[in-house]
């Protein structure tokens, strides 16, 4: 089988689309499949860079940085490229993972050459434009949204409830495909002492910590606040925010006394992670939310809102703390419940949240995205 995926984000960028494609695409060349990745250039790339040795090809075209997000790029609708490459080439289905001008063009070039198109929904984009004034245009933009993924065979969405919710909205033939976590690299194990230490966290003072863009949309203001409440509690207690954003250099003038680790990768992301003792996500516009099972998969205590990856693996006072959906108020009240918990109580809901995601295995992800696009395939050529 060959397989086009086309999407405006992946590896090495740092998010969890990118992360999760990333995945699935080396869980299906593993598996046999022919894969061409059709991406924008990436910052500090060129368009005719050589990509690093990979288990799959890379159609690279030319992009404009997102608004304020300088590195991640549009790319450029180059339909009449790839109607011409996949004319003479034709992949047995083409995947678009983001809905952007080069998603839009590779759907316009697949259907000219009767490829069938799957498609999944990783960002609420329309669910953004309120947290950037631009809220007379949400309606637009879901609009838009759904009417490219009716388009496709079939949208997989990263939960049932969101699939649901699709549904409900008008989406036709919706479907789910979940995500993984990699146990191995994000572990308990990977806790450092030293890095704690450089954090300068007073004695019997806990490390609060928050993973992901330092964006609006994020919710990181309510992050803040959560952490403020808790500490009036135990005044030991230290934010450390990891990852970048246009939100960050407004949060260094404000709050100053919090850590801010920047973005971190790999290994170093894991030892970040795992130095923690509670995880904050506050967050109302994930379709998932990868970071939440990473903190699970590192033996944090979580306190996330009651839907999305919240809804799908906390276990309310288990493994982990929920707060009703976008209620502000009771995700602080929870945080702070959370925090007035002893050390051993700590521990305890952190190895239960790891044995959860010891369960959320990146091979059933992949076997199931397998299956939807033979399905589709199948579908089209009976």
């Amino acid at each position: 089988m060959r397989l086009a995926l086309v999407t405006e984000t992946f590896p090495p960028e740092v998010n969890g689309v990118s992360m999760t494609l990333g995945r699935l695409c080396e869980g299906l060349a593993k598996r046999g499949w022919s894969l061409l990745v059709v991406r924008p250039v990436q910052e500090h790339e060129e368009v005719d860079a050589v990509s690093p040795p990979q288990p799959f090809e890379e159609f690279v075209v030319a992009g404009v940085p997102l608004p304020g997000y300088s590195s991640l790029r549009m790319g450029e609708p180059a339909g009449f490229s790839l109607h011409r490459m996949w004319k003479e080439n034709r992949p047995d289905i083409v995947h678009i993972a983001t809905e952007g001008p080069l998603g839009v063009a590779a759907l316009i070039a697949a259907k000219l050459l009767r490829i069938p198109v799957s498609s999944t929904f990783h960002t609420n984009f329309d669910q953004y434009s309120d947290h950037y004034s631009v809220g007379g245009v949400q309606r637009l933009m879901s609009a838009y949204l759904r009417r490219i993924h009716n388009f496709c065979a079939c949208t997989l969405a990263p939960t049932q409830q969101m699939a649901d919710a699709l549904a409900s909205e008008g989406y036709l033939n919706t479907g789910v495909l979940s995500r993984g976590v990699d146990t191995e690299l994000f572990s308990p194990e990977k806790r450092d002492a030293a890095l704690r230490k450089s954090w300068e966290i007073p004695e019997g003072g806990r490390a609060i910590v928050y993973v992901g863009r330092i964006a609006k949309e994020k919710n990181i203001d309510l992050v803040v606040r959560a952490y403020q409440a808790m500490a009036r509690q135990n005044p030991g207690d230290r934010l450390v925010l990891v990852g970048g954003g246009p939100e960050l250099e407004r949060l260094k003038r404000k709050y100053p006394h919090i850590h801010y680790a920047g973005m971190r990768k790999g290994d170093d992301l894991a030892r970040h992670y795992a130095s923690g003792d509670i995880f904050l996500f506050a967050s109302v516009t994930e379709t998932f939310g990868n970071v939440v099972t990473e903190a699970m998969a590192s033996g944090l205590s979580v306190c996330t809102y009651d839907y999305a990856v919240g809804r799908e693996y906390v276990k309310p006072n288990e493994n982990g703390f929920l707060a009703a959906f976008d209620d502000p108020d009771d995700f602080v009240e929870k945080a702070v419940a959370l925090g007035e918990c002893s050390d051993e109580e700590l521990r305890l809901i952190g190895s239960a949240a790891r044995k959860t995601a010891e369960g959320i295995s990146w091979d059933a992800v992949v076997e199931s995205f397998q299956s939807s696009l033979r399905e589709v395939v199948d579908r089209t050529r009976g």
